[in-house]
């Protein structure tokens, strides 16, 4: 078994990380905020991977809020090139948490995929891209780097939460005119793929896109959600490029146009290298983020 130091790992993956690699038996260090401070301050990385086989990078500045493009890049770039440097020094495995953004933001004629180039269109796909470049360009560093799409479950923020509580609430929305194909990643089948990464040699020198399997479209995803807490999904026909111009206009383009693009990857390769299946299907992702929303009482503002 080995020793795993996580960054991140009070956040939303890891949560779910953590216990998920005690079970297996690994000696885990936990890294967040009340145990290292700001982690795009200095620090001696090489001694937090002391003695560490492998260091599991999760922690990142997902949505902005407002923050600097310097801030941005502080801890998106800066921090994790420290952290490479630091693994490659000690001969310390790094799984790296980017994002499928890094390649991109809509689906072309085909699915992204490992061999696709990086191509982001935002500030955090950018961030996430020139992490991954510098993070390759460092000598021995053993590297396997994970880009997720979409990724939901208990806990889950942002936008997935803002569909959740609208979807209980009984809102009508106007989705029932998208015919897009979106893949998205249930956290517990994440972790079990990033758990896969850690314990196989093959992983290391290799970058995979990673999702439940087939995509879904926004008014799939929807009534799925819907179904699941109990309620009916009240989706209303109107014309996706409407809805995106509305949007626009109201300063919300780019979350309406994550609404009605495609974004599909072809997860095979990790599949095929590795032997990995995600242990939970779709359906059962859904279930337990619903489960969850319920028990917590997430549909209040917080």
């Amino acid at each position: 078994m080995a020793r795993v130091v996580v960054t991140g790992a009070s956040g939303f993956v890891g949560r779910t990380l953590l216990p998920a690699l005690s079970m297996r038996g690994h000696e885990v260090v936990a890294l967040d905020r009340t145990a290292i401070g700001d982690i795009a301050e200095a620090r001696d990385w090489g001694r937090l991977l002391a003695g560490a086989d492998t260091a599991i990078h999760l922690a990142a500045l997902a949505h902005a809020h407002g923050a600097s493009e310097a801030r941005l890049r502080a801890v998106n770039v800066d921090a994790s090139v420290a952290i490479g440097k630091a693994a490659a020094g000690a001969g310390v495995h790094m799984v790296f948490l980017s994002s499928v953004k890094a390649l991109g933001e809509d689906t072309g004629a085909a699915p992204l995929d490992d061999a696709s180039p990086l191509a982001p269109h935002d500030a955090y796909g950018s961030a996430k891209a020139e992490a991954e470049r510098a993070l390759r360009a460092i000598e021995r560093l053993k590297l396997t780097v994970l880009r997720p799409p979409l990724v939901y479950g208990p806990g889950v923020k942002a936008n997935f939460l803002a569909l959740l509580r609208a979807l209980e609430r009984g809102w009508p929305l106007p989705l029932a005119s998208v015919a897009n194909r979106r893949s998205v990643v249930f956290v517990g089948n994440l972790v079990d793929a990033i758990v896969r990464c850690l314990e196989s040699p093959k992983a290391v020198g290799k970058s995979y896109v990673v999702s439940d399997g087939v995509p879904v479209s926004t008014p799939e995803l929807a009534r799925a959600i819907a179904a699941s807490l109990g309620r009916p999904a009240r989706l209303l026909p109107f014309p996706p490029r409407l809805l995106e111009l509305a949007g626009t206009l109201v300063g919300q383009g780019e979350a309406v146009r994550r609404l009605t693009r495609s974004l599909e990857v072809d997860d095979r390769a990790i599949r095929r290298e590795l032997g990995w299946q995600p242990p939970f299907t779709f359906e059962e992702g859904i279930r337990l983020t619903a489960q969850w929303f319920r028990d917590e009482g997430a549909m209040k503002d917080s």
